[in-house]
């Protein structure tokens, strides 16, 4: 039942992206297409000595942030915090290289428009390891102070759609396939160069990144904490798609970012009651 369900998600996320990207979606739709979620791009926004980085959500494959980000980025925001999101990549669909050379400009005008010397990255699937591009090769590592990847594709997946979907109209895809040229090229060597501090949080339940384990990052564990859900909230449910709207989610997140390093390996978040 939920291998059948995630094929059916996964066509239809494949569907929109499609249509998107040919130019199909409905001028009252397609006008709302940039809309960011509640909370983030107020560029007027100052970081206090609190919170002194702001945070940059990335999305992950297939998603606009207005939808990816719209429960956790108020709450960041109600928490203190400067919040910016953004789109890229046609739905997050262009190759990774291109995709993390868009993050890195959109860095730099959070940067200037805040004044931060650094700022922390929050992202989704793809939007959690395509920040590990940007950080190893261009110039990242002296400008990112926390990276959390909630279910990131670092070491890619291995279903079988992704070939199929990135044969069609999505690189992005091919970069994420386990074994591929850039995901060799990336985590040759250290996948976690110093300077940043790096959170994973993942789920036992995710079908979209398999196995769930290629998410985990090496490193050392002063500056690397690799999180799976179930290991301390043994009944929650989250998959891949909508992990970014667990609470228990957004308490781990919080965690990375209120303190120095990354997220405690010891916390213990508040479960949910089902």
């Amino acid at each position: 039942m939920r291998i059948r369900a995630t094929v059916r998600t996964l066509f239809a996320a494949a569907a929109v992206a499609a249509l998107t990207l040919a130019g199909h979606v409905a001028p009252a739709a397609a006008s709302g297409l940039d809309a960011p979620p509640r909370g983030a791009n107020d560029w007027s926004c100052k970081p206090d000595s609190a919170h002194p980085e702001p945070v940059v959500l990335v999305n992950g494959t297939f998603k606009l942030m207005r939808e990816n980000w719209a429960t956790l980025s108020p709450k960041l925001k109600k928490a203190g915090y400067c919040v910016f999101a953004f789109n890229y990549g046609r739905m997050a669909t262009d190759p990774i290289a291109d995709s993390a050379g868009e993050l890195r400009d959109f860095v730099a005008a959070v940067r200037a428009a805040t004044g931060a010397a650094k700022v922390d990255l929050v992202g989704h699937s793809q939007g959690g390891m395509m920040p590990r591009y940007y950080i190893k090769f261009l110039g990242g590592a002296d400008q990112v102070d926390d990276l959390v990847g909630i279910v990131p594709s670092n070491h890619g997946t291995a279903n079988p759609l992704a070939p199929l979907i990135g044969k069609a109209f999505c690189p992005a895809c091919i970069d994420q396939q386990t074994g591929s040229e850039l995901l060799t090229k990336l985590n040759a060597g250290t996948e976690t160069p110093e300077g940043p501090d790096y959170t994973v949080v993942t789920t036992r339940y995710d079908e979209v990144v398999v196995p769930y384990t290629s998410a985990l990052l090496d490193g050392p564990k002063e500056y690397v904490t690799n999180v799976v859900l179930q290991d301390r909230c043994p009944l929650d449910p989250f998959m891949h798609d909508q992990a970014t709207k667990d609470p228990v989610v957004a308490q781990w997140v919080l965690n990375a970012l209120d303190r120095v390093g990354p997220a405690d390996p010891d916390f213990q978040p508040r479960c949910l009651s089902l």
